[in-house]
């Protein structure tokens, strides 16, 4: 009988979930509605699912609005009606078209209209007007020819206490004060459930109405079945040469994977097969490795990583480059018999190549029938004060109190209290939709008949519903990520080739693994640049390690993450590591299955072994801890239920039960966290990727890492690490230098995007002349042919851009002036000058270097000519550097630091800590430790040069600087100031 259901998908409109809506259903006696959010399906498929496991007939449709107009409403008859629906609504959102107020020709749909619209147009057989409760006395009025048109119409948008909830969405949506609202912006009060026997009561005297709602509602069905797979079915048209495909490209990977005779591979290989083509998953293995074959054969490098690397058949395929036999991860994590949905590949991208890979994929997999993952943005925490307090006219300093003291006695008013009782209600809300970081769909069936599809600003069609939604359908993505990391390898390779004619492969990285070069790189934490391992928390984890092999550097992969470092298994596996022998194991089960880790569980796999084997869990409900681990498990309850049966089984078998506790918290704290090994070995395979450049080719993987922009650090650490390797360090030159930094030799010449204030398409300018027409002479034909203005060019000429010219700096600024004023216009060619103009003459200009320092710091954002120490008004340079803390252990010493990075932690008593991260004089790395007391008294306050006092301290053989005082350091004046 509900014709227009809306939820809190109709976003900033309606407030009420889809449980709350199939509660609402129940609770007021009603067994059939249509959900027609506003220009959206979002929720449709789910609402029906939820419904048919509530024994409830649920519809779908949509509302079809311009901006606060209701122009019709659509109801799908079957399946059929809600493709062409979802099809309209893609339709207008590709071409970015207002809905019409008269409906399409559709054909297996039911047109609802506003009574508004009422003679209008004549309306077809499939439409009606709709008639509201409020419009009753209207419909008494009307002929009987009319009302053979007209339907019941009770919109549902939030319950009669959500009232003013709705009006707040309602007035962020708007932007609007709340009381600036108009009654076409808001819904009218009424639409809230109302029990189904007094709806009746309502339309009594309008007998047809209610003939007219139930016919409707009669003729419409829809059935989905949500057991079966919904990606494309097969890759070559048929399930047979799918299979036979499969069979040849694993055949002829395993040639360059294995040895010919070897009889563990062969029959991994043969049971992996067995189980796929009796899972028909054998088109989601060739698509992946369609896709990572066209990435090959444009010479991108990718690495396909998660579960995926669980596969034998994936790594004779290249589509990882993780050997899971020689690692011993069980093909079962990825697929076995009992998982209904398909198996998940991640493969990452170089964030420059992800687009092309898109356009490939898109073009590859047919127009509508390949998406992009939507995704959810919900309100949170702040945003939800911000965006109240907007509404309501708080000057911003009250909302700022409001965010960061909420306790304070001048938040205690009206509004703030309305604000605030709505908090509770609004967190995690959905907000608007957006798109899922990576995840591709591929579907058998046109994507139209789940959902409709945005066109966000790349252009590229997004489904409407999320990861969650997509899986419990029937659906699995392909995640096609990308990241920085990749780009620097790739990059690296062809800086390498272009500046020593050298060709080099980091493809098969087996060969890294046994490099004893590499593995001293490893073990010295001489990682700066490197996939994953280039952090403080993470070179601090390697030396305590002593890392120098791929096992190691696996495992350190994993227990760098935050769940196995808060539940104290780092600090036990770092202990066990170094002495195996004094490994106690809590419960003989973890001697069992985790004796390769000490007993600690690093994997998520692992969590699933000690629930299995300690807590008598099954593997169906350890799977879905894992999934729970890795977020893509939204069931609390579940949770519950299987912690339940966890301690029922602990306590049936007789196990203390502190020891059983503390158990299930270690696998508790994993939550969101932990990797599977597998993931944890596809990212070591990456970071021995850089670790092999950056061991043979440290100068050119510094321009590399410089020129995406990506790592840890900012640009100037990149820029140090590259003048310790002995590199050059060269200012941006207007006849050497490119956009991107660039090396010549050992002369690493700076981009010019790493300049501040210089305009792209000035250097564009610059670069296109310079390739056309030679080298710039001098400074007025570099203006004649380039068309620079005053404001650009004194810019670059403070860099120091034009020292080639061999004038001073304070010269060129002279001549800049005198050859333009700021009155002056320019265009490239232009001839401004006369022909036999002469450089000025000058008197001496006296210049200093700390100006060029000054300069470079605020143009660049640090020193490059020199350091920041050279800018310290003191000699002193420390007691010890930091090559030599170990010495020092024990001792209270003094250090000079440039500071590179902090980090806050929280005691557990709730205070705050700090860990620093500082250069000393000869560029080379110390951390420090800043305890409460100490943090309170003596803050770090950003970048700049530090005194620090301290005891040398260390762990495993780590040094750091438990910090006792510390203080910026004051720098010299800039000559030009004083």
């Amino acid at each position: 009988m509900l014709l227009n259901l809306h939820s809190y998908y109709s976003l900033r409109h309606g407030t009420l979930s889809l449980d709350e809506l199939l509660e609402g259903m129940l609770a007021n006696g009603y067994d059939t509605a249509v959900l027609t959010d506003i220009n959206n399906s979002t929720g449709s498929i789910d609402f029906i699912r939820k419904g048919q496991q509530a024994g409830l007939n649920i519809l779908a449709g949509m509302e079809f609005r311009q901006d606060d107009t209701c122009c019709f409403i659509a109801i799908a008859q079957n399946e059929r009606g809600f493709s062409e629906i979802n099809a309209y609504r893609t339709q207008l959102n590709f071409e970015n078209a207002k809905v019409p107020l008269q409906a399409p020709e559709f054909k297996e749909v039911f047109v609802i209209y506003p009574l508004q619209r009422m003679g209008s147009f004549a309306l077809k057989d499939y439409e009606y007007i709709g008639i509201r409760p409020s419009e009753r006395s209207k419909a008494i009025l009307m002929d009987k020819q009319l009302l053979s048109k007209a339907v019941i119409l009770a919109p549902v948008t939030f319950r009669t206490a959500d009232y003013t909830f709705h009006r707040q969405l309602r007035a962020i949506d708007h932007n609007l004060l709340i009381s600036q609202l108009s009654d076409e912006q808001v819904a009218p009060v009424d639409e809230v459930f109302v029990p189904k026997a007094r709806l009746m009561k309502i339309y009594a005297d309008l007998p047809q109405l209610l003939h007219n709602t139930h016919r409707l509602l009669a003729q419409c069905r829809f059935q989905m079945d949500f057991q079966s797979v919904k990606n494309k079915a097969t890759f070559t048209g048929n399930r047979y040469n799918d299979k036979q495909l499969l069979l040849k490209y694993t055949g002829d990977g395993f040639e360059h994977r294995y040895a010919k005779n070897d009889p563990v591979a062969r029959e991994r290989i043969a049971r992996e097969l067995e189980i796929i083509e009796q899972l028909n998953f054998s088109s989601y293995f060739l698509i992946t490795d369609d896709i990572c074959r066209y990435a090959r054969h444009r010479d991108y490098h990718y690495v396909g990583r998660g579960s995926g690397a669980n596969s034998a058949v994936a790594y004779c395929l290249g589509i990882t480059d993780v050997d899971p036999i020689a690692l011993k991860l069980p093909f079962e994590r990825f697929l076995n018999p009992k998982r209904k949905s398909p198996p998940d590949f991640d493969v990452d991208f170089s964030w420059r190549d992800r687009d092309d890979m898109y356009d490939y994929i898109f073009n590859r997999y047919q127009h509508g029938y390949t998406a992009l993952m939507g995704a959810m943005s919900t309100f949170r925490s702040r945003s939800i004060l911000r965006e109240l307090g907007k509404v309501y006219g708080l000057p911003k300093s009250e909302i700022d109190r409001l965010v960061h003291e909420p306790e304070h006695m001048l938040n205690k008013n009206e509004v703030t209290n309305t604000i605030l009782s709505v908090y509770n209600r609004m967190a995690d809300f959905p907000n608007q939709r957006t798109i899922h970081a990576s995840g591709v769909l591929i579907s058998e069936q046109p994507l139209v008949s789940y959902c409709a599809l945005d066109y966000p600003p790349k252009g590229l069609p997004t489904m409407q519903f999320d990861m969650y939604v997509a899986e419990e359908i029937g659906f699995e993505k392909f995640d096609i990520l990308s990241q920085r990391g990749i780009g620097h390898i790739k990059d690296c390779r062809e800086i390498v080739h272009a500046n020593q004619g050298i060709t080099i492969d980091t493809r098969q990285p087996k060969r890294f693994f046994e490099d004893p070069h590499i593995a001293q790189q490893l073990r010295s934490a001489n990682t700066i640049g490197c996939f994953y391992i280039e952090s403080p928390a993470m070179r601090q984890l390697l030396t305590k390690l002593h890392c120098d092999d791929y096992l190691t550097l696996v495992a350190a992969s994993s227990i760098i993450r935050p769940g196995v470092s808060s539940s104290g298994m780092m600090a036990a596996f770092i202990q066990r590591h170094h002495d195996p022998s004094q490994v106690v194991y809590p419960h003989p089960v973890f001697k069992e299955q985790l004796e390769e880790t000490y007993g600690v569980m690093v994997y998520q796999e692992d969590v699933m072994k000690i629930a299995n084997a300690y807590g008598g869990l099954d593997m169906a409900d350890a799977d879905v801890l894992r999934r729970m681990m890795s977020g893509k498990y939204r069931s609390k309850d579940h949770l519950i239920e299987i912690e339940g049966k966890y301690f029922d089984n602990c306590r049936a078998k007789g196990y203390d039960e502190k020891v059983s506790r503390e158990i299930w918290r270690q696998m508790e704290s994993f939550a969101g966290y932990s990797f599977n090994k597998a993931h944890s070995a596809s990212f070591a395979v990456e970071s021995y990727q850089s670790l092999y450049l950056k061991t043979y080719f440290p100068l050119e993987f510094m321009v590399s890492v410089l020129n995406n922009y990506g790592g840890f650090y900012n640009r100037k650490v990149y820029v140090n690490e590259a003048r310790v390797a002995g590199a050059t360090i060269c200012l941006p030159c207007i006849n050497r230098s490119e956009y991107q930094t660039s090396i010549h030799g050992r002369d690493i010449y700076l981009g010019f995007d790493c300049m501040q204030h210089v305009e792209s398409k000035q250097v564009e300018r610059l670069i296109e002349e310079r390739t056309r027409n030679g080298l710039y002479q001098n400074l007025e034909q570099f203006i004649r042919r380039t068309g620079t203005g005053l404001e650009q060019l004194i810019i670059l000429i403070r860099i120091g851009a034009f020292r080639s010219f061999g004038s001073s700096k304070k010269e060129l600024l002279w001549e800049a002036h005198l050859l333009l004023n700021k009155h002056t216009k320019v265009s490239p060619s232009t001839e401004l000058f006369e022909s036999n103009s002469r450089k000025p003459v000058l008197p001496p200009l006296d210049s200093h270097i700390l100006e060029d320092y000054y300069d470079e710091m605020e143009l660049i954002g640090f020193c490059v000519s020199g350091t920041l120490f050279d800018l310290a008004r003191s000699d002193f340079r420390g007691d010890v550097q930091s090559r030599e803390l170990m010495d020092h252990v024990g001792r209270t010493v003094r250090m000079v630091g440039d500071f590179v990075a902090e980090k806050f932690v929280k005691t557990k008593r709730g205070e705050l800590m700090k860990f620093g991260t500082f250069l000393d004089i000869e560029g080379k790395f110390f951390d420090t430790v800043h305890f409460p007391p100490t943090l309170a008294q003596y803050p770090l306050r950003g970048a700049g040069i530090y005194l620090i006092e301290g005891k040398v301290v260390q762990e495993f053989g780590c040094p750091s600087l438990e910090v006792i005082r510390c203080a910026k350091m004051p720098l010299k004046p800039d000559p030009r100031s004083i």
